[in-house]
């Protein structure tokens, strides 16, 4: 049972480019993880700002907002491989920069902002086409939501890891060691993708206008309901719910009275809550019922947002941070495998530009806003009333899935796919656009 259940959670292993992906990628979201705690705790130290906080984030986030849809259509039309290549090896320069000017005691708040900005830059076309990139390193298309869960836990064991080490290293080195790191940790995921041998997919795309490209992409996912909702609900919940990491510090320290330390445990919380959600997604064999998991996962990180905001101990608040990287990771994978089965491979590209859009293209927006609100009313208060606001988005959703269960139904049975829909926004094979 024990070995049956292990094969079931890592079958995707057996492709051996996904197997470099996920050793080299591993190493380096440590170090990531190991500077953004550093990076938001190096801000705070220099200019006792929130306002700063929510303007460095906005800074990181905002290019992903102007330039995802862009970077999508650039994924879809040239190799994926190679804009990866390209963007982790700018990354592994910014870290170095960032390494080399708080480890010489010159770096400046401006200096933070212009890297920040250069990191936004850099992850508006790194994302999207890793996102996209999967269906490559898979070769079995059964396989790609376990491949896109297993990239989840990847990602937030690295979140349990990283900000538990950071708090410790800056207490006791300071930030610049974080920064050093992450540049080294580059060269692992720089040197997997070397040693990939890819057979890119086939696609007809590459003799449109870009904003031909564009548009197209666009009514794509506008015009079909099921992908058009899970994309407004994950804006909405990273507008208004996601922000809460640039106010980690503020908790930490003004409402916790702690270090650096509180801070890493904090964020390690919740990444192990995270790598919870994401190995039970790993573990499952079917993408069926994940509409169901979207608006639970969206009400369980509201709540830990809520009683999160009311917090003033620090054993609670590692506690509900567990259960609200529990409900942001099941949310954002499951909404993540779901647009993946649905969409055509030549728009996939376009398609999971729009889903990063949503997911990290709106947080700098989340990210000033709540800056600026905690500076006038406070973190608690601010935290409040996003999880107020996410909240009312998942009950919303949880009231229209029947609507869109009926909506998706026919869909499959005119294609042929499924002769009937149990529950859920449910896919378990590749899904065309329905005439207009």
């Amino acid at each position: 049972m024990q070995s049956e259940f292990l094969h079931q959670t890592l079958r995707a292993f057996k492709h051996r480019n996904y197997r470099l992906f996920f050793g080299g990628q591993s190493f380096s979201l440590m170090g990531t993880w190991m500077q953004q705690i550093a990076l938001g705790w190096l801000v705070y130290r220099l200019t006792d700002s929130a306002f700063l906080l929510g303007l460095v984030g906005f800074s990181s986030q905002v290019p992903t907002f102007a330039l995802a849809a862009f970077a999508g259509v650039m994924a879809d039309r040239h190799s994926k491989h190679r804009i990866i290549i390209t963007t982790q090896t700018l990354a592994m320069l910014q870290a170095f920069i960032l390494a080399v000017l708080t480890l010489t005691n010159t770096i400046q708040i401006w200096h933070i902002l212009l890297l920040s900005l250069f990191s936004g830059l850099i992850n508006a076309f790194d994302m999207p086409t890793r996102q996209s990139f999967v269906i490559e390193m898979v070769e079995d298309r059964n396989d790609l939501p376990n491949a896109i869960a297993l990239n989840s836990s990847m990602f937030n064991a690295a979140r349990l890891i990283g900000p538990t080490a950071a708090g410790f290293l800056i207490f006791s080195l300071g930030e610049g060691l974080c920064f050093l790191i992450n540049a080294v940790s580059y060269l692992a995921v720089i040197t997997a993708l070397l040693l990939m041998k890819i057979s890119p997919l086939v696609n007809n795309t590459k003799n449109e206008k870009v904003l031909e490209g564009l548009k197209e992409g666009i009514n794509y996912a506008y015009k079909f309901k099921p992908i058009r909702v899970l994309l407004l609900l994950i804006g909405l919940v990273s507008l208004t719910g996601m922000p809460y990491t640039v106010l980690m510090p503020v908790f930490a320290r003004d409402v916790l009275h702690g270090n650096a330390h509180t801070l890493g445990f904090l964020f390690g919380s919740v990444g192990a809550g995270a790598f919870i959600g994401a190995l039970y997604l790993a573990s499952r064999k079917t993408v069926l019922g994940l509409g169901r998991w979207i608006a639970k996962a969206a009400t369980i990180f509201s709540l830990g947002l809520l009683f999160f905001s009311f917090s003033r101990n620090l054993y609670l608040s590692i506690a509900l941070m567990l259960f609200t990287g529990f409900g942001m990771m099941m949310q954002m994978a499951s909404t993540n495998t779901l647009l993946q089965t649905l969409v055509d491979d030549d728009k996939r590209g376009r398609v999971m530009s729009l889903y990063v859009m949503a997911f990290m293209g709106t947080a700098p927006f989340g990210s000033i806003m709540a800056g600026t609100l905690a500076s006038i009313i406070g973190a608690p208060l601010t935290i409040l009333s996003s999880g107020l606001i996410c909240l009312t988005g998942a009950l919303v959703f949880a009231k229209n899935l029947p609507s869109l269960r009926e909506y998706i139904r026919p869909v499959y049975i005119k294609m042929g796919i499924l002769p009937e829909v149990s529950t859920g926004l449910q896919s378990t094979t590749h899904l065309k656009m329905p005439p207009n």
